[in-house]
């Protein structure tokens, strides 16, 4: 029997599903590889410390001061997690443009589309970033997150390809989805990267953690400008997406704001992150408290889509459920 093109989308994207899960496992292997070094250095530390004070010394008391090591050559594991974390995404891809083709249209219509070309531009974004910098210590996180939301989608939110209601029958469906979605991915490697602040803040500060950060890991203060930055963009696109939305609605509509819930919280993202930006740059919040504001913001946006998409009625109820 002849499979259909949106039969040969599910499975590319189960295929790139497993891929991802194996990136994942190959990710954690080697910060697992790592972190038992940095715990085997932390205990030799400690000894010196001891014989130190054993011996009646205190030139050598003080806590030495914690900065990245230099860069280690990369493991096998780490090149392998790379390599199929690229796999992975060239599976996705496919997956994604054949539904798209499949439905004549932008796959992008419903959750499990949106889903589907959400995930695909967050690796995709990891991927790019990958070149300038090395993020690979955030390969787990983003392939772990990546599989995560591709599997709930998959299991609670697939539907078969339909036509477009006439409201999505615009531009503006390719306009303002598309650059939500790229807001999207640059805000998930924001939360990342705080994400790993803050565990890394933890580490600088000698507090006990039950993870022991690498020592190759840039320090917490490298990560929250890197994180600042990456926010930056995705609320660029963010408040494109604020306003391009308005200009739809007023199309499709005859009104550019109409309290519906989906538009309230697009705005309450807006407005955690336009604090976030504000505070660090005004108000001198550094360090845990800005790392902190950035994931309530990312909470937010999985929030808008998996709650209010699914439980909360409204004008934008295009989830296909």
């Amino acid at each position: 029997m002849t499979q259909t093109l949106d039969e040969i989308s599910a499975i590319l994207l189960f295929s790139g599903m497993g891929v991802y899960a194996l990136a994942f496992i190959a990710f954690t292997l080697d910060l697992a590889r790592r972190s038992a070094r940095a715990d085997v250095v932390a205990e030799s530390g400690a000894e010196r410390i001891a014989r130190a004070r054993a011996g009646g010394s205190t030139a050598t008391l003080e806590r030495p001061p914690v900065a990245a090591a230099p860069a280690e050559r990369a493991s096998a594991s780490l090149r392998v997690g790379v390599t199929l974390a690229v796999l992975g995404w060239l599976l996705h891809l496919g997956a994604t443009v054949l539904r798209g083709v499949a439905a004549a249209r932008v796959p992008w219509a419903n959750m499990y589309e949106f889903a589907m070309t959400g995930t695909l531009l967050i690796m995709g974004v990891f991927l790019v970033l990958l070149v300038r910098r090395d993020l690979r210590f955030l390969g787990a996180i983003i392939t772990g997150l990546v599989v995560l939301l591709l599997g709930i989608s998959t299991v609670g939110f697939r539907v078969e390809v339909v036509p477009l209601p006439p409201a999505l029958q615009s531009y503006w469906l390719v306009i303002h989805v598309l650059v939500a979605i790229l807001a999207t991915a640059f805000f998930t490697v924001g939360f990342a990267l705080s994400l790993v602040q803050l565990m890394q803040a933890r580490r600088e500060a000698g507090r006990q953690v039950r993870f022991r950060m690498p020592a190759s890991i840039p320090s917490s203060t490298a990560l929250e400008n890197s994180a600042y930055r990456v926010v930056i963009v995705g609320f660029i696109f963010w408040t494109f997406t604020l306003i391009a939305g308005a200009i739809w609605a007023e199309h499709a509509w005859g009104r550019y704001w109409g309290w519906d819930t989906k538009e309230v919280w697009t705005f309450i993202i807006w407005t955690i992150y336009a604090g976030y930006i504000h505070a660090r740059a005004t108000r001198g919040w550094r360090g845990s408290r800005s790392a902190w504001l950035a994931i309530v913001g990312y909470s937010a946006v999985l929030f808008n889509f998996g709650i209010v998409n699914v439980f909360f009625k409204g004008l934008h109820a295009y989830s296909g459920l």
